[in-house]
């Protein structure tokens, strides 16, 4: 596995993002309809060029199978497609971030117990808990920050 940062996202990139993203959410937020993944979907290109950092990852194909972005000192996304899930990908990814980006803080579905367990499992802990989303969608939040080492 190769770990690139992207400065200028592609049109043919962000489809294979895109096409990452949607299969990490229908194997991970088994709580959405397929309708609500579908409508989620509309916001993802957006989201991908906005993002300030944007890393992947590659196979030995070079072709990506993870991505994160990040910004300020914030995981504001994580996707893994399913077939790499469980290999060391994600912790690989988290450990990259806090080391280039000092990410200290993300936001995870409560609905997604493996992500949850996973982010506590990489040293962050849940501070406060929303019952909605930010689009006002009743899916609950967990709020995490990476704890201090004293």
């Amino acid at each position: 596995m190769k770990i690139l940062e992207i400065k200028q996202s592609t049109p043919p990139l962000i489809e294979q993002l895109l096409c990452i993203w949607e299969k990490s959410v229908k194997a991970t937020h088994l709580f959405l309809s397929e309708d609500e993944v579908k409508d989620i979907k509309k916001y993802i290109p957006q989201a991908l060029k906005d993002i300030a950092h944007l890393i992947i990852a590659e196979n030995t194909d070079k072709i990506p199978v993870a991505f994160m972005g990040i910004k300020a000192q914030k995981l504001e996304m994580l996707f893994i497609t399913p077939e790499e899930q469980g290999k060391g990908l994600g912790k690989k990814l988290i450990q990259y971030g806090i080391e280039n980006y000092s990410i200290n803080e993300l936001t995870v579905n409560e609905q997604n117990p493996l992500a949850k367990g996973f982010y506590e499992h990489m040293g962050f802990h849940v501070y406060t808990r929303t019952d909605h989303d930010e689009q006002g969608n009743p899916y609950p939040l967990l709020y995490m920050k990476l704890k201090k080492l004293d």
